[in-house]
């Protein structure tokens, strides 16, 4: 229930604002005869709205508001004051009152100032909680899944297995092409793990040096070759309790395997010059681009390596085979490279969208990063445009599907998707088939935000501005 403070140096006007506040709103209202007894109130106990006459013996009203502003910044403050001192209240409005009311007619207007007050005070507190539980959820998925974004069939089967793997101490096995994501999965995995709180330690194995490989993996003893001039630990120490992410795990030579398949069946190894076996408490988590399988079969890679590595296997879908996580990927990366760039948010035009939905993306997720980050950088203006996008020649109209976006149709005179008649009708379609997938998921999930937002593949405080743009009721159910 709302708390309403009445404040009045004078008796009449201070009880008889207090009667109307009980006649008119179910509300729990105090009075009080000065400001000085006011901020005693207020330090005392919560209040939502104080309703004070600006003309008052000691403190006035103008002082009481910069108080409560200090030191009750959400409470919202209505001025009471008659027709000379209008340009006060005016004043008083402009350092931070909600409202001000004139004394003659107060009986019919003020209700209406006490409603609004109260309604913004509401809707500042609503704004505060789901920013916290936005900040809850963002903190929370990081943790959980990083910035794996989508909600395709592929996508969500890749997920459902991290969850399943992140239990166990089982060697994981990435398999996908080069930009697919497979350090984010890792790092999930890890995320989720009981070593969570250890160290995730990356390594490529194609970036290491063939004569260093050993001692960058296991470390070395001081002396145990030429510039060994003191003790070094390798990365295996260095993930001590943690998880080891072994990157490109095919180009690691066939001498070093011997020594990993070591590490993993019995949890041991020695440091280049050492003498003393070192324990291997560490979580393998390997990925390729490659197929081990014909490796072996070529005798490029040891058979009995790869059945310990791939305990678990997991596929990731290269971008052209989940096109339909693109528009929330192409959304999630645009947020983040213009907060990164300290620019205002950029906005892509429908016939931009199709564009990238039916690019073919040979580079994947990191090129779709890359094409985005520069489009930030090099456009003018907010809004993004399809000839702005720097996509490779040849390759942006490939002829596939365009992600679950609807026909575009003849879209002005020319049937140009970028002309002005073109895009509002594409808006238009487009944004009424938002509102049905966001109508539909908040059915499915009973109104669950959050499950509806991970149900359309975007984040929830995304969900809420979609919710509040389409003016769809999201009465808290959760």
């Amino acid at each position: 229930m709302s708390r309403i403070l009445v404040v009045d140096d004078q008796e009449f006007p201070r009880q008889a604002i207090a009667d109307l506040i009980d006649h008119e709103f179910s509300v729990v209202a105090a009075t009080a005869a000065s400001a000085a007894e006011a901020l005693t109130k207020l330090n005392e106990e919560s209040f939502d709205l104080v309703i004070t006459d600006l003309k008052m013996d000691g403190m006035d009203g103008i002082g009481l508001l910069q108080k409560i502003r200090d030191d009750h910044p959400g409470t919202e403050v209505i001025l009471v004051t008659g027709y000379g001192s209008i340009e006060d209240a005016v004043e008083a409005m402009r350092i931070g009152a909600s409202d001000f009311v004139v004394k003659d007619g107060l009986s019919k207007v003020l209700p209406i100032k006490i409603s609004k007050a109260l309604e913004n005070r509401r809707a500042r507190n609503e704004r505060d909680r789901l920013g916290e539980e936005n900040q809850y959820l963002r903190e929370e998925i990081d943790e959980s899944f990083g910035e794996i974004v989508g909600d395709s069939p592929e996508i969500r089967h890749v997920l459902g297995t991290v969850t399943k793997v992140s239990g166990t101490d089982s060697s994981v096995l990435i398999y996908g092409e080069s930009g697919t994501g497979k350090e984010l999965v890792a790092r999930a995995i890890h995320r989720q793990s009981n070593r969570s709180a250890g160290p995730f330690v990356r390594v490529n194995c194609g970036a290491l040096p063939k004569d260093l490989v050993e001692s960058e993996l296991f470390g070395h003893e001081k002396g145990a070759f030429t510039g060994a001039v003191r003790l070094k630990k390798g990365r295996f120490e260095l993930a001590e309790k943690g998880t080891i992410f072994l990157d490109e795990i095919a180009d690691l030579p066939l001498d070093t395997q011997v020594n990993l398949l070591r590490v993993l069946q019995e949890k041991e190894f020695d440091r280049v010059g050492g003498e003393q076996t070192q324990v291997a408490d560490v979580r393998v988590v390997a990925a390729t681009n490659r197929n081990l399988k014909q490796m072996v079969g070529a005798n490029e890679f040891r058979e009995d390596l790869y059945y310990r590595l791939e305990v678990i296997p997991i596929q990731l879908p290269p971008l052209r085979q989940r096109r339909s996580d693109i528009p929330a990927l192409v959304a999630h990366v645009l947020e983040k490279k213009c907060r990164e760039i300290n620019v205002p948010l950029r906005r892509l035009t429908e016939g931009a969208m199709q564009m990238l939905c039916r690019y073919p993306w040979p580079g994947n997720v990191r090129e779709l990063e890359n094409i985005i980050e520069r489009t930030v950088v090099l456009v003018d203006g907010e809004t993004i445009g399809a000839n702005d996008l720097p996509l490779e020649e040849g390759l942006a109209l490939d002829g596939a599907p365009t992600a679950d976006l609807p026909d575009s149709g003849q879209v002005g005179s020319s049937g140009d998707p970028e002309s002005a008649d073109g895009e509002g009708q594409m808006t238009q379609r487009l944004e009424r088939l938002e509102r049905e997938m966001i109508e539909r998921a908040m059915q499915e999930t009973k109104g669950v935000k959050t499950q509806a937002a991970e149900k359309l593949g975007i984040k929830t405080s995304a969900l809420y501005y979609k919710l509040d743009k389409y003016e769809i009721d999201y009465s808290d159910d959760e």
